[in-house]
C-alpha cells in the first residue's frame, strides 16, 4: 500500500477497517457519551437562567462529577470545544477556580457518533 501524501484526505488517519480505526471509533464514541452525561448533570443540578441556559459553579460540579469520573476538567474542555458549555479561563483547578461559573449553553442534540455506536463497537 502506498504511503499517503500530506495533502491527501487520508493522511494521518488509520487504515480503514483496521483495529486501530476500530479503537479510535470506540474511544470517540465513549468520550461523546461522557460529554453528554456531563451536560445532563449540569442541566440537572444547575440553576436555569432566563435565557434558557443553566449555570453551576465549578466546585459544585466537581464535587458531584468526581463521584462518577475523575476526568471532569477534560470533559469540560471537550464540551467547550464543541460549544456546549462556557466558562472563563483556559483551565480550571480545584480550590482556585471553585467560584467560576460554568454555563451549559445547550444540550447536545446530535453528537459526532451515534449514541448506540459505543455499544455496537464494544460488542465486536
Amino acid at each position: 500500500m502506498a504511503t499517503p501524501q500530506r495533502n491527501d484526505k487520508e493522511y494521518g488517519r488509520p487504515v480503514a477497517g483496521s483495529k486501530t480505526e476500530t479503537r479510535g471509533r470506540f474511544a470517540g464514541a465513549h468520550i461523546s457519551q461522557e460529554v453528554k452525561q456531563l451536560c445532563q448533570i449540569i442541566l440537572q443540578m444547575g440553576e436555569e437562567q432566563p435565557d434558557g441556559t443553566s449555570t453551576v459553579t465549578f466546585r459544585r460540579l466537581f464535587d458531584r462529577y468526581t463521584r462518577i469520573s475523575n476526568k471532569v476538567v477534560g470533559m469540560l474542555l471537550r464540551a467547550r470545544k464543541q460549544n456546549l458549555v462556557h466558562f472563563e479561563g483556559e483551565m480550571l483547578f480545584q480550590r482556585r477556580d471553585d467560584d467560576v461559573i460554568i454555563t451549559l449553553l445547550h444540550m447536545p442534540e446530535e453528537l459526532e457518533n451515534d449514541p448506540e455506536e459505543y455499544w455496537n463497537i464494544r460488542a465486536r
